[in-house]
């Protein structure tokens, strides 16, 4: 459903879409976005300095595991760059979901 604009707000023309009005010009919403992907970003990259692996999975497929990891924080660290931060925020929170699936069955530990 695309959102439908409605004049008359001080910061710009609200928004409707699902049902729920959006305020502004999505200035805020831009920063706020940021703001949230660099604050689980840097969650992430101390997590991983602490994780190991599980011993439920072969060295290379750890490896690869790690490998997905750390691609997925190097698209978020590019997106940011390119401004692209509904992708940054994305990448951010697929690595982040990754890892907290990983730690769940065992696959990965945190180091001793």
């Amino acid at each position: 459903m695309e959102p439908k604009e409605r004049k008359g707000a001080a910061e710009g023309a609200d928004r409707e879409a699902n049902g729920q009005t959006i305020k502004g010009d999505g200035r805020h919403t831009r920063a706020e976005l940021r703001h949230q992907t660099i604050k689980w970003l840097g969650k992430l990259e101390d997590e991983m300095k602490h994780v190991c692996n599980g011993g439920k999975l072969p060295k290379q497929q750890y490896d690869s595991l790690m490998e997905n990891l750390n691609a997925y924080i190097k698209d978020t660290r590019h997106f940011m760059e390119r401004g692209d931060m509904i992708r940054a925020f994305e990448a951010c929170i697929y690595a982040w979901g990754i890892l907290e699936t990983a730690r769940r069955v065992g696959i990965i530990t945190n180091k001793k």
